[in-house]
């Protein structure tokens, strides 16, 4: 048992610690220090649920309805593109981190954004849902398997929110966001043309 938990966590770590959009979000809610801890509870739970639906085998359902998966793709692709749009609009004009320059934003659109990052990313279903969820399939042990994965996510997601604030120092300057806001714009769109090109 003890072997499918550090499969699980193994897998799931190599996934989740690639720059997306959930982890681009969570990274920014860690530098203004905004709603960080509701914003991780939020991504960890969502991976459990995602990762427990692909143990429990909805993947293999949603692959054989291809026009289902075409419609996540493009709606994914376009929402992506958007915060690429924004990210950019950013970086052209940086401002410093400085936690007093505005208010933060609600719990509640806080909460409902970082749902689109994750529910409106089709390589979330792709790496969660699909490929955990097959892995799992492959152990004698595909729940302690998962456990294993959503602790992955737990500990990424964690570090991620709760580490994010040493960085603000060095993004008090509008260069370093500058370049933070221009990474998470290139990378946003790379992901949604991926997705765009099928």
């Amino acid at each position: 048992m003890l072997s499918s938990a550090v499969a699980g966590f193994s897998v799931a770590i190599a996934l989740i610690v690639a720059i997306g959009a959930q982890n681009a979000f969570v990274l920014r809610q860690g530098l203004r220090r905004e709603h960080v801890v509701p914003v991780v509870l939020t991504c960890a739970a969502s991976d459990a649920l995602l990762i427990g639906a692909g143990i429990a085998g909805v993947g293999t359902m949603v692959t054989g309805r291809p026009a289902l998966l075409t419609a996540v793709r493009w709606g994914g692709a376009v929402f992506l593109l958007c915060y690429a749009a924004l990210a950019a609009r950013r970086a052209l004009r940086p401002g410093a981190l400085v936690p007093t320059d505005r208010p933060p934003a609600t719990l509640g659109a806080t909460i409902l954004a970082c749902l689109a990052f994750t529910y409106l990313n089709p390589h979330v279903y792709l790496d969660t849902v699909l490929l955990l969820g097959g892995i799992a399939q492959q152990h004698p042990h595909r729940w302690v398997f998962g456990a294993g994965a959503a602790l992955a996510s737990v500990v990424w997601f964690t570090a991620l929110g709760a580490g994010a604030h040493r960085l603000a120092p060095l993004l008090a300057r509008t260069a370093a966001w500058r370049v933070l806001d221009g990474l998470i714009a290139a990378v946003m769109a790379a992901l949604a043309i991926t997705l765009l090109l099928g």
